[in-house]
């Protein structure tokens, strides 16, 4: 099994997005995030990131590189990538993936291992995704060689002139949109509108917020809303979010764990929600604190 650590990326970011009116696709948007960086924040472990294409700003630290000539292809791109990776195992990823998780990226990188040159994803129609995909490095150095001996460049040529010297492992989607990719703005409305869907919006957003804040924390949703709505019931509506608020600024402040904050939250607010009730024996049914007639 490959080691999850031992790896780079090739995010290939050049392409002319014709479809697209020619605007810039890395750049765009979905779920308040360019395109770029949800790409590589899927792979926060790779040892080294290499954007090919215009240099673009993203949220992490990246090489970049342009691939010889401007335009000339992905053959010509992930040449001008592979130049600057040293790990044995590169991820190979095209910059329009919104749906990419880190989940696929570490089974592409587990089945990327000898015998085998790599793995590649394999969309829900059964067709191969050479641009989500794991190789080997040397075998890919190897092949690309093989192509600048039989064409003297890469440039122009189709992804499968590379395809066709490897030995290649098929990873089924795990998700079934790992694949989805923008190459329209009909894809691009697509994929904004399916972040929004009950199920996705809240994870979504609190992924987009952290990388906006440039914090690293996980977050356990379900805990946290159990919190805001004890918070709110127990002790006034405005109580959730300030709640939720200083939990968060207290994880992150004394290094502490989310859920046993939380946990002392939740305490806190069904004390204080019981401190409502009449005392047992009191007599006070109603709750109003007026004393029993005698």
């Amino acid at each position: 099994m490959n080691d999850h650590t031992d790896h780079d990326a090739i995010v290939l970011a050049g392409g002319a997005a014709r479809r697209l009116g020619g605007a810039d696709k890395p750049a765009l948007s979905v779920g308040g995030r360019p395109l770029l960086d949800r790409v590589l924040a899927a792979c926060p472990d790779a040892a080294r990131a290499v954007v090919v294409g215009p240099a673009r700003p993203t949220a992490r630290a990246v090489l970049h590189a342009r691939e010889d000539p401007p335009g000339g292809g992905p053959l010509a791109a992930l040449d001008a990538g592979l130049r600057h990776t040293t790990a044995p195992t590169v991820l190979v990823l095209s910059a329009d993936l919104p749906f990419l998780t880190a989940a696929t990226v570490r089974a592409l990188l587990t089945s990327a291992a000898a015998p085998a040159d790599g793995a590649l994803l394999q969309d829900a129609s059964g067709r191969d995704q050479p641009l989500v995909a794991a190789y080997r490095t040397e075998p890919l150095r190897r092949a690309l060689a093989r192509i600048r001996a039989e064409h003297g460049t890469p440039a122009g040529l189709p992804l499968r002139a590379l395809l066709a010297g490897l030995t290649l492992v098929r990873v089924p989607d795990p998700t079934a949109g790992a694949a989805f990719d923008c190459d329209t703005w009909e894809d691009l409305g697509a994929a904004r509108a399916r972040i929004r869907e009950h199920g996705h919006v809240l994870d979504e957003w609190i992924t987009a917020v952290k990388a906006e804040l440039g914090i690293d924390l996980d977050v356990d949703v379900a805990a946290l809303l159990d919190l805001a709505r004890d918070a709110a019931h127990g002790v006034a509506r405005p109580a959730a979010p300030l709640t939720t608020f200083l939990i968060g600024y207290a994880a992150g402040q004394q290094g502490r764990d989310v859920k046993e904050l939380t946990d002392r939250a939740t305490a806190l607010a069904n004390r204080w929600a019981a401190e409502a009730e009449p005392p047992a024996g009191s007599g006070d049914a109603a709750g109003t604190g007026t004393k029993p007639a005698e």
